[in-house]
Parts: C-alpha cells; structure tokens; sequence
C-alpha cells in the first residue's frame, strides 16, 4: 500500500513525505495503537447510561446496509461526514470514538478482550456472550456517540434507520449493564464523557473552534514571510454545485491549528517523534528546488499519475483521509471474510492510529506553519512564463507562474492548513500499517480500469488504479 501512497503524495502535495522521522511515526502510532488491544490501560473512567434517543415523528425506515455491523455503522457515520463536511482531523476523532464505543462494548461479551481506558473492565457470563448481543451492544453504542458527534434533526433517521434494519428499537428504554442495550449505551457514554474534555474543543459555540490565538502572517494579498502558511481567498463554489472562480470570496481560516493539544489514545510524546529538523526554508536552494520539481511534474503529468491523484483528493463532499482508509478497511473485510469480532478489533486498531498521527501531524504543521506549493511556487515564479498543467481540461501549456494551480478542481482548493508534515502521508501510513499487521501483507489485490475521457480534469487514455 504505502509505494503507491508515496506516489500519491509526491503528486499532490508535492513535497516527498519520505522525511526521516516518517516511518518512525508510522511503526510507532502503529505499535502503540495495537498495544492497546491487549493491554488494558491504568486511568479508568466510569460510565453512566445515555439518555433515550429522541421520539421518531414521522416514523423512519429501515434502511439495510451491507457488511459486518462494524461496517454498517461505519458506512453510516462517512454518509454524515460528507454531508456535514468536517476538517481531517476532525473526521479521525469521530471515526475513533465511533469504533472505540463499538470495541468497548464487543469487549463486554469477548473471551478475553479488555476494554479501553474509557470503560471500566465489563465481563458479562459466557452464556450471554452471543452475536446477537454483541451486533446489539455495539450498535447503541454506535447509536449514542453519532449522536453526540452530529445531533442534528436531519442524522437522526439515518440512525435510526441503521438500528431498524438490525431487528433493533430505537425507542428502547435505557437499561442497566445486565442488558446489551444497556452495555452499549454504557460503553458510548464513557468515550463521550471523555472526549467532552479531550482538547478539541467539540462543544464550543462554533465545534472544534481555535482557542490559541493563531493568526497567519501572510493574508490572501500579501507574503510578507514566504516559508509560513498563507491562507487564500476561494470561490464560494464546491464540486456539486456552480462554481465561478473568482466571486464571493471568501478568506480560508486555518483548520483546526490547536489540534496538537488534543489527548490521544496510546501516542507518547518526546523526541522519537520530534522531526530532526523541519522543511526547506527560503533563500536555501532546496526551497526552490523542491518548487521546480512539483512544476516539472505538473508539466508532464501522466495518466497514472492524475488517477493517483483524483483518486486519492479526497475533497469536498468526501470522506476525507481517514474515512477513505475505513472505506479500505471494510474492503478487506469483505475480501478476507472477516467476523464480527475481526472488524471490531481491526477498525478500533486503525481509526484510534489516525486519530493519533492526525493529532501529532498537526502539532507539526502548527509548529513550522509552512508554506504550501501553491503560495512557493506564485511567489518564486511571479513575473515569470512557465511549463505547467493549464487547468481542467487544458493539459499543458505555457502559463504564468503566478497563475500556477495544483492538478485539481478549480472549486477544490488547496486545503486550509499549513503544509508540514503531510496529513495525507501521516495518516496513510498509519492505517496502512495497521491493515498490514492485521492482514500479514501489504497487497490490497484489487484493481479498477478506468476509461478514457473519464476524468473531469483532463483526457486520459485507459488507466489501471491499484494493482498493489
């Protein structure tokens, strides 16, 4: 998995992502995250059980969905995430507090398996110990934490749709720990109770809004430090709907730049992890280097290379990163067959690594603020013509270096936070190493031919995506 990520990443975000501490961030956000699986941690939190869910009027429908009930519910929650349109660091939190509360109560009716720091050690009998109570615990867990992430009116049937189709009653009264409904409710209050007070700032007026007083030094105008962040002014337009670049701008503000306070869930902190020394700084002749090598990319993009790209945008209306590696996720799951009890541990496994490298990626990105492509390459190429991608459907051309554009849409902008280290990378590498403990490989064994004329960005011949 991780050789066509480094493609990728080398394509869209155009600084390698081999820097030296990225693999030691990866074996070590993996290693921790599944230590916890079999080794119970010392700071518990009790659990009360969540309120009752909110009276259906009118009445939802079932609404079945496929896979393993893990699955299920994780499908549920991408299908509000991009509705609802979160940052990545954000989308990483939610899908971990999903699968921790689904894991915690699974964990109630394992042989074995210990719940997390955020649950009290449950053991209910062996003779409860059945599927059925386990799809039931794990999905009013699921119920309860995706209603505290996204309580609006208009989530609440897709909800309750998902426990219909399970056989389950969403008006069922709150019980104690000798039921399934009970545990699970139990299981998602710990974790919300938690998260509540994590750093991320859920419950502010504004959810996950900065509390640190961050402020860019370059506005949308003006460079006054050409190796720090500038935020842009976009088109108010996105991928589904008219897009007129160049009215109702709006000035990007920077997503979520207090997220390296977050608490994680098994990441330590110290110098193992702290970069040896950060990015290219201008006038150093790697900074322009690095700006010549993504505009000769941009130059003689290929085929591949621009499915690589749109495959892996993960834009407006998506799932983001760390939703894109569940949808993976459930890949596998489906191609290896797996149980109930394989999922509950493998996306717990997962989703708690994202969140985890997606908190210490933004604690880099806050500390060096750097400089995205976009902003190095207009400001050391203004004023000058150079060989570049042109735009949607415009393939190559000569254009001016201030007018340069990463290869995407003109509506799906350069994203709102600082450059280094790449989200993209940090939390790609974290999953996939987590899929390939738990898998034994890195071969994902599939495949997808795309035609040409597929891509809305530009004429491909046929492309082959994935034979990994």
């Amino acid at each position: 998995m991780m050789r066509r990520l480094e493609t990728f990443c080398l394509d869209q975000n155009i600084y390698p992502p081999t820097t030296p501490n990225r693999t030691a961030i990866r074996l070590l956000a993996a290693a921790l995250i599944l230590a916890q699986i079999v080794q119970s941690k010392p700071h518990w939190v009790s659990a009360t059980a969540a309120a009752a869910p909110l009276t259906q009027n009118p009445p939802c429908t079932p609404t079945p969905r496929l896979g393993t009930v893990v699955v299920q519910w994780n499908d549920a929650l991408l299908e509000i995430i991009r509705d609802a349109k979160p940052g990545p660091p954000v989308v990483a939190r939610t899908l971990s507090m999903l699968h921790t509360a689904m894991y915690d109560a699974w964990a109630a009716y394992d042989d074995t398996a210990v719940g997390t720091r955020y649950l009290d050690r449950l053991r209910r009998p062996p003779a409860e110990r059945t599927d059925a109570n386990k799809r039931a615990a794990m999905s009013f867990a699921a119920y309860d934490v995706i209603g505290d992430l996204y309580p609006a009116a208009t989530y609440l049937c897709l909800r309750q749709g998902v426990l219909l189709a399970l056989g389950l009653d969403p008006a069922a009264p709150a019980t104690g720990l000798d039921s399934p409904i009970g545990v699970g409710r139990a299981a998602a209050a710990a974790v919300i109770q938690f998260r509540h007070n994590d750093g991320s700032n859920q419950l502010a007026v504004k959810p996950y809004s900065d509390y640190t007083g961050y402020a860019s030094v370059n506005t949308p105008y003006k460079i006054n430090d050409p190796n720090r962040w500038q935020p842009l002014a976009t088109s108010n337009g996105n991928l589904q709907g008219a897009c007129n670049p160049g009215t109702n701008l709006i000035t990007q503000t920077h997503v979520a730049p207090h997220w390296g306070l977050v608490t994680p869930f098994a990441l330590g902190d110290g110098p193992v992890i702290t970069p040896t020394h950060g990015p290219a700084l201008y006038p150093a002749p790697e900074y322009e280097l690095q700006a010549r090598e993504i505009v000769s990319i941009s130059a003689g993009l290929t085929d591949r290379q621009k499915v690589i790209a749109e495959y892996w945008a993960d834009g407006p209306a998506s799932e983001l990163p760390p939703g894109h590696w569940t949808m993976i996720a459930a890949f596998v799951s489906q191609r290896d067959g797996h149980t109930l009890d394989q999922d509950a541990r493998m996306f717990f496994a997962m989703t708690n690594a994202t969140l985890d490298a997606g908190i210490l990626a933004w604690k880099m990105k806050r500390l060096y603020d750097y400089v995205r492509p976009i902003t190095a390459v207009r400001f050391l190429f203004k004023g000058q013509n150079i060989r570049a991608w042109g735009g949607p459907l415009l393939g190559t051309q000569t254009i001016r270096g201030e007018d340069w554009q990463p290869f995407q849409q003109l509506c799906f902008v350069t994203p709102a936070f600082s450059e280094f280290v790449s989200g993209h990378s940090t939390f790609s590498a974290s999953a996939a190493e987590v899929l390939k403990r738990f898998t034994g490989s890195d071969v994902y064994s599939a495949s997808v031919t795309l035609p040409a004329g597929w891509s809305p960005l530009g004429t491909m011949s046929v492309v082959c995506l994935f034979v990994l």
